[in-house]
């Protein structure tokens, strides 16, 4: 019995270092190693390129609106017949032309995790006009500037493309502040 008892014992041991310290750290090394960036978060100093910022304003490009509870990601599982989602969806587009800007379903709809970085060109195309007017850019630059922004699908077919807007907003601020030297 104390054979069993001490084999039981040392295959514990083993698979505690194997499953939580060798596989985890091994885990890390490889994360670390071949995809930093994505480890690490992507944090920048305005936020992370993950998880949708809230915009407000015509100054910069808008993501989707944020879920109902800002503190937890998720859909807000309104269904289509929804007074609530209704009455959301309105104010948001009425928020949107007052700003200028022709809204999209999805610049008036939550994702489905409420904290979506990324929005359509179509998104961002709808905005060009007011996001120029109110920043006293040519229109051919802030479209070149979406434009450039556009990322691809991956693998050229999984998905459709997208834009950042964090990534978007940053480097409309970066054209503004050239433009400002």
């Amino acid at each position: 019995m104390l054979l069993q008892i001490r084999r039981s014992l040392i295959l514990c041991f083993i698979f505690i270092f194997l499953c939580g310290i060798a596989y985890p750290l091994i885990g890390t090394g490889i994360a670390q190693t071949f995809f930093h960036y994505q480890a690490n978060g992507e944090i920048t100093k305005n936020g992370s390129y993950l998880i949708g910022q809230n915009w407000t304003g015509p100054k910069w490009f808008q993501g989707r609106p944020e879920s109902d509870n800002a503190m937890a990601s998720g859909p807000s599982n309104l269904g289509s017949s929804s007074k609530q989602l209704k009455t959301s969806v309105q104010q948001s587009a009425s928020k949107l032309k007052r700003e200028g800007i022709q809204p999209t379903p999805d610049l008036v709809t939550t994702s489905g995790s409420g904290l979506d970085p990324d929005i359509s060109p179509q998104d961002a195309y709808a905005q060009v006009n007011a996001v120029s007017k109110y920043n006293h850019l040519p229109i051919q630059t802030v479209l070149s500037l979406v434009k450039s922004e556009i990322q691809q699908p991956q693998l050229g077919f999984l998905g459709s493309q997208y834009i950042n807007v964090l990534k978007l907003n940053t480097a409309l601020y970066k054209l503004e502040q050239s433009k400002n030297r």
